[in-house]
């Protein structure tokens, strides 16, 4: 789930509800800031007022009792649940973890489905076309569209 934090409170939120026990995420980044006399090097959120949080549906009223937390974000009436492999996917995006899982080749055959990993198609479903040595043809059926990848940017499914 993800939670609606003050402006500027996103890590602050994330800290105290580690403390408490809850299993949070507050992806971040680090910049260099210019200011008149010096430059700092600081920690920012990559998505600013928001903090991701794994929590159970009937506990989920006890995190919004922190003081900057102001509200679970709401689509289409009900609290927003975020899949694993989404949060997994944005934290690969940010480096924050790597994928070491390497797909053997050897038992790809035409026609299986796969699952990029890499680049502009990353997480999507797609179909082997042709196997080569150095790269592997893939089809994407929902768009027609045949793409080749390196074999370390593909998962078996």
């Amino acid at each position: 789930m993800a939670i609606y934090t003050k402006p500027r409170a996103e890590k602050k939120v994330a800290e105290r509800l580690a403390d408490r026990g809850y299993e949070v995420y507050c992806p971040t980044y680090t910049t260099l800031r210019q200011w008149s006399d010096r430059k700092k090097k600081v920690t920012l959120p990559a998505i600013p007022s928001y903090v991701f949080i794994r929590i159970q549906e009937n506990l989920r009223w006890e995190a919004l009792k922190d003081p900057a937390a102001l509200n679970f974000v709401f689509w289409q009436g009900k609290p927003a649940v975020l899949r694993d492999e989404h949060i997994e996917a944005f934290q690969r995006f940010m480096g924050e973890l790597s994928d070491t899982s390497t797909v053997n080749m050897a038992d790809l055959t035409s026609g299986d489905r796969v699952l990029i990993k890499k680049g502009n198609f990353d997480g999507t479903e797609a179909n082997v076309l042709k196997i080569n040595k150095k790269d592997i043809t893939l089809i994407l059926p929902e768009l027609g569209i045949k793409l080749v990848c390196q074999h370390e940017d593909i998962d078996t499914l």
